[in-house]
C-alpha cells in the first residue's frame, strides 16, 4: 500500500514515476525495469487549501485513480472517539483482517460478478454523456469543459461489481452504477470557467446527467 500524502506537492518527475507504477505495475530506474509485487495499491490525498507551490496532476494521471472520495469533517461523536483513542497511552496495534491470497482472490472474484448487457450500455451512455460535444444533457453542455474517456466506463463497471460483491450479491444492479457514478467520475470530468464562477459542483452536474440518462 503506497500512500502519497498531498500528491499535488510532489514535483512532476515524481508524479510521472507514480503514473508508471500505477499503470504498468513496474518501476524503471537506471534503465532497468522492476516489476512491483501483488497486490499493489495506491492512495493519494490532496488538500483543498494552501494551493501555493503545488503541481496539479495531469488529467492522464488523474484517470489512473479508480475513485475520488471527498473526506468531510467527522461528526461530533466520531471526533470525540478519534480524540479519545489517540490521546492515551497503550494504543492498540493494527490487526490483519485477511491474507494476501484472500485479497487477490477477491480482486479476481470482482471480475466474475455478472452484469447485464443493458447495464454495460447504461454505464457507457453515462460516461459518453459527460462529453460536451456529444451529450444531450443541458447541464453538461453548459458547465463541463472536458468529459470522461473510455477508461471511466471500465472503472464504473468494475466499481459497481465491487459494490455488488461487498453487499453479498453476484450481479450488478442499476443502483450500484448510480452509487458509484460520482466517485468514479468526479476527477475525470472537468468543469468549465462558467461553472467554477457560478459555484456549480461536479456532483450537481452528474445528478442532472443521472436524471436524464435512462437504462436501455
Amino acid at each position: 500500500v503506497l500512500l502519497a500524502d498531498e500528491i499535488n506537492r510532489a514535483p512532476p518527475k515524481t508524479q510521472s514515476a507514480l503514473l508508471e507504477a500505477m499503470q504498468e505495475r513496474s518501476v524503471t530506474f537506471a534503465g532497468q525495469t522492476h516489476t512491483l509485487p501483488r497486490p499493489f495499491f495506491v492512495l493519494a490525498t490532496q488538500n483543498p487549501i494552501e494551493q501555493a507551490g503545488t503541481y496539479p496532476l495531469p488529467e492522464a494521471q488523474l484517470d489512473r485513480f479508480l475513485l475520488r472520495i471527498d473526506v468531510v469533517y467527522p461528526t461530533e461523536d466520531e471526533e470525540v472517539l478519534m480524540v479519545s483513542r489517540t490521546t492515551h497511552a497503550g494504543l492498540s496495534d493494527a490487526e490483519p483482517v485477511m491474507d494476501v491470497e484472500t485479497l487477490l482472490r477477491l480482486q479476481q472474484l470482482v471480475r466474475d460478478i455478472e452484469i447485464g448487457d443493458h447495464l454495460v450500455r447504461y454505464a457507457t451512455r453515462l460516461v459518453r454523456a459527460t462529453r460536451p460535444s456529444e451529450t444531450t444533457v443541458e447541464a453538461v453542455k453548459k458547465h463541463i469543459g472536458w468529459g470522461a474517456g473510455p477508461r471511466a466506463g471500465q472503472a464504473l463497471v468494475l466499481a459497481s461489481k465491487a459494490r455488488a460483491l461487498m453487499q453479498g450479491r453476484l450481479a450488478v444492479t442499476r443502483d450500484d452504477i448510480g452509487a458509484m457514478l460520482l466517485p468514479v467520475l468526479a476527477h475525470r470530468v472537468l468543469r468549465n470557467f462558467e461553472a467554477e464562477a457560478d459555484g456549480i459542483a461536479i456532483a450537481d452536474v452528474l445528478q442532472a446527467l443521472r436524471n436524464d440518462i435512462k437504462v436501455p
